[in-house]
């Protein structure tokens, strides 16, 4: 294995991608790359400095002087750490209207790649093997059925005290899985050197020792 090297996780929602991530990260003792808590970041920093999302050119301006990294599990802005001020509702939503911005999503792809040229990360998306970390050396196709994908979902919303419908959450995942792969921008799809592991009828732990043979 190399000194520095960039595992990419790509595959549908539901599919566990972030917890297999931050499983594997810490077992490899590397930096779990969190994409969601960088679009938070930037949507505290933007709120922080008054800057509203239709200024382009101050968007712009705000993007220039910003820096996000992932140090020990904590996410790091313009060198403080942000843990728990990026979690509120209220930047929740700030992230969702600043990620809409192509030259945000522009600045975050290149802070991402700069953190895979100079030590090693785990990431996982929609596009991380086929986009952001095209040169990854290893790379994780994580899959699983849409029957299972939405149990596990149905699940998770019961546990939180939610009413909701099995045929509903699977409907759901099966739009959320054509939205997501006919998107004209870097639509989801295995990358054509990523190894495909089909997390149906898997633990957490037999997924997580399947990824780390592949990447040892």
């Amino acid at each position: 294995m190399k000194d520095i090297f960039k595992v990419a996780i790509d595959g549908p929602s539901g599919a566990g991608k972030s917890t297999i991530a931050k499983a594997v990260a810490k077992k490899l003792g590397i930096d779990y790359v969190d994409t969601g808590a960088m679009y938070r970041a930037v949507g505290y920093k933007a709120s922080s400095h008054n800057v509203p999302p239709e200024d382009s050119e101050a968007v712009k301006k705000l993007l220039t002087d910003t820096d996000i990294d992932f140090v020990n599990g904590d996410i790091v802005l313009d060198g403080a750490v942000v843990n728990d001020k990026i979690r509120t509702p209220e930047i929740s939503k700030a992230a969702s209207i600043y990620s809409a911005i192509p030259e945000v999503r522009e600045k975050l792809v290149e802070i991402q790649r700069g953190m895979g040229a100079r030590k090693s990360v785990i990431m996982d998306g929609r596009d991380i093997g086929t986009n952001v970390f095209r040169d990854a050396e290893y790379k994780i196709f994580l899959t699983a059925s849409a029957e299972e994908r939405a149990e596990r979902r149905f699940e998770e919303l019961t546990a939180k005290g939610q009413e909701v419908r099995f045929d509903e959450v699977l409907r759901d995942i099966e739009k959320r899985d054509h939205d997501d792969m006919t998107r004209a921008l870097n639509p989801l799809r295995k990358a054509e050197d990523a190894v495909e592991v089909d997390t149906t009828g898997l633990s957490i732990d037999e997924v997580i020792e399947r990824v780390l043979k592949e990447i040892k």
